[in-house]
């Protein structure tokens, strides 16, 4: 985006709804690991969640991946397996432990955002605003 002159501010995700409150934030762009046929995005874990923070503030939430992401063979998000790291990724770092011997550790690599909360998909075949099964299929067709 700087290359291209277009304003950018890095965050990081915890900061997004904070900002989004304050009205600094004009629009969301992710990627995504697997889009499902009916416009389900797998991405990493907080995808959901700044999807989320941006329909409660009225914010465009955009999802740009190559059309090689998408996985018609898979109806929706829910068919999508999510990777569960090792606890280790959350217990500690660098041999110092900051975590209990013996807590249980939920780990997601990724989360899943609904079609619904996704305002357009750009990929390198074309644009689908609200994603669906049909615009994913026309995608498919060009």
């Amino acid at each position: 985006m700087m290359q291209e002159k277009i304003p950018v501010t890095l965050i990081t995700d915890n900061m997004a709804g904070h900002l989004m409150s304050l009205g600094r934030i004009d629009l969301v762009i992710v990627g995504a690991d697997r889009i499902a046929a009916n416009g389900d995005v797998a991405n990493k874990i907080g995808t959901y969640t700044v999807a989320v923070l941006a329909e409660r503030h009225g914010i465009p939430f955009y999802v740009a991946a190559p059309l090689s992401t998408i996985d018609v063979s898979i109806a929706d998000g829910a068919s999508i397996p999510i990777e569960e790291r090792g606890a280790a990724e959350v217990t500690g770092y660098a041999g110092l432990r900051w975590a209990p011997e013996g807590v249980a550790v939920a780990n997601p690599a990724f989360d899943i955002t609904p079609a619904g909360l996704v305002s357009a998909l750009f990929t390198d075949k074309g644009v689908v605003e609200r994603p669906n099964a049909a615009g994913i299929r026309a995608l498919f067709a060009r």
